[in-house]
């Protein structure tokens, strides 16, 4: 008798969750085949997908898939090298490590858009502290906010500050739950840190390292908090990401068709690169299954 009774309970929850979750993703479908704007009103009428060729045909939406493609990928590269070299650093017990363990984390609590506030101050071009510190070694001024490349480079620092926390949490997690027996029989074999690291190390933690990279690069593809906040897209389109341009259609000129073909080719865009991702490690994971 008790096991009906707990699907009276559950699926009244789930279909409310489906419901919610399910009802925009259609809605929004359905406004990208779709000409319809808020300002001026005008009605919806349904045109296919022109809505998608049009993006498909602008140079601007290819070049903010460049732009956001290469924060994402050098930002989570540098995260998870930075992130696994403090995971083994702290996992070796290094002086003070415990106050590191605290200390590392405080970027990752934080919000995107005080992480960014906090950048924009270091790297401005004037008052910056970062500036200031150039100015007395004698050196200019560096236009980290207004000129493209620094301008890129700076976000992908902000972007390196507050998430490499998250790589050095999961892969110290991963590094405490590997067996010791392994490296016992290794310092047996006279094996050097250098070949157990490459030996033993990086092959048990491949499957972890390829969830938290995997997380990473669909995380980051969000990014739009320290873009907006540190350069608003600037100088001109040159730091624009996908997120920032779906913002500019959507909430700036309001055109709802146009932006939700960019959602949805925006989702397809992150689908496969994750496919991707997962289709070039398969291989390696099953080996160490």
């Amino acid at each position: 008798m008790r096991e009906p009774i707990k699907y009276l309970f559950i699926w009244p929850a789930f279909l409310v969750v489906l419901l919610i979750g399910l009802f925009p993703l259609i809605y929004s479908l359905t406004v990208s085949f779709q000409s319809a704007r808020l300002v001026p009103p005008r009605p919806p009428r349904f045109i296919g997908f022109d809505n998608y060729a049009a993006l498909l045909g602008e140079e601007r939406f290819w070049q903010v898939i460049t732009t956001t493609s290469g924060i994402v990928f050098s930002s989570v590269l540098v995260q998870y090298v930075i992130g696994f070299a403090v995971a083994l650093a702290l996992f070796s017990r290094v002086p003070g490590e415990r106050l590191f363990r605290v200390v590392f984390l405080f970027p990752m609590l934080m919000a995107p858009i005080a992480v960014a506030l906090v950048g924009r101050m270091l790297f401005h071009s004037t008052v910056g502290p970062v500036n200031h510190f150039f100015t007395v070694l004698g050196l200019p001024n560096l236009p980290f906010l207004t000129d493209a490349n620094w301008a890129l480079g700076t976000i992908v620092t902000v972007e390196v500050w507050q998430w490499t926390p998250f790589v050095i949490l999961l892969m110290l997690a991963g590094l405490q739950s590997l067996p010791r027996d392994v490296y016992e029989a290794a310092s047996l074999e006279n094996a050097t840190p250098w070949q157990q690291f490459w030996g033993i190390t990086f092959p048990m933690l491949l499957p972890i390292s390829a969830a938290v990279v995997f997380i990473r690069i669909i995380e980051s593809f969000k990014i739009i908090d320290t873009v907006f906040v540190l350069t608003g897209g600037g100088p001109g389109i040159s730091t624009e990401t996908l997120t920032l341009y779906a913002y500019q259609e959507g909430f700036k000129k309001f055109n709802l068709g146009y932006t939700s073909a960019l959602s949805f080719l925006f989702l397809i865009v992150v689908i496969v690169i994750g496919v991707v991702y997962l289709a070039v490690l398969r291989p390696h994971l099953e080996k160490r299954a």
